[in-house]
């Protein structure tokens, strides 16, 4: 049976929900952070996008950390308009390099991926980011703190009414190498491709 850790992570006054999956094998690194969508449209850990990859990088014995941001869930805290998620996300950042993680590979879907992928440069242990379905157009701020010139990987649904189709490539073309992209036939909530989304994202971490 899958050893799933639940947890609470401290962040200043405030604990958040997670669960921690730890390999103890050779792949223990690098271990990917998972960022789940907008919380104030029912996004949490749970998420059909969150769970796909969770799933799938245990089932391969990959570690990785998924949480619930302030107010989801039983993580306490209010919604504060992205300041206080990113703090989160430090503060997931910061428990897992104090469990000697050395590499932190972060992933996050629509919301979480501007939140998540923004922390990309936070700490020179995180080596990379695969972002799915970036709301470049909704949380433009986000783009320009996600810059990087570490390896990214962007996730895009050709039909996606949030994170619109249309603006993908000027804002894709706009971030520095390394980087690659895949487009798939789908929408804002890639529901039925949950499975090729995880097995992307599991090549791409397994070249590290």
């Amino acid at each position: 049976m899958v050893d799933i850790e639940k947890i609470f992570i401290p962040n200043d006054e405030n604990k958040l929900e997670a669960e921690l999956f730890q390999s103890k094998s050779a792949k223990q690194d690098p271990v990917t952070l998972i960022c789940h969508p907008h919380p104030q449209y029912g996004g949490n850990m749970y998420n059909n996008v969150v769970s796909g990859v969770f799933n799938v990088l245990i089932a391969n014995d990959y570690s990785c950390l998924r949480f619930n941001f302030r107010g989801v869930g039983n993580s306490t805290g209010s919604h504060s308009n992205g300041s206080g998620e990113l703090s989160d996300v430090h503060a997931c950042i910061n428990f897992l390099v104090q469990k000697g993680f050395e590499r932190i590979f972060i992933c996050g879907y629509s919301y979480g991926a501007a939140i998540g992928c923004s922390a990309v440069n936070y700490t020179e242990k995180i080596i990379g980011f695969v972002s799915i379905a970036f709301p470049w157009g909704i949380m433009r701020i986000y783009k320009e703190r996600s810059q990087t010139s570490k390896p990214k990987l962007f996730i895009q649904g050709n039909r996606d009414q949030v994170a619109h189709f249309d603006q993908f490539q000027e804002n894709y073309e706009s971030y520095s190498d390394p980087k690659s992209s895949l487009i798939l036939d789908t929408d804002h909530f890639y529901w039925g491709c949950e499975e090729q989304v995880a097995k992307e994202v599991l090549k791409f971490l397994s070249k590290f």
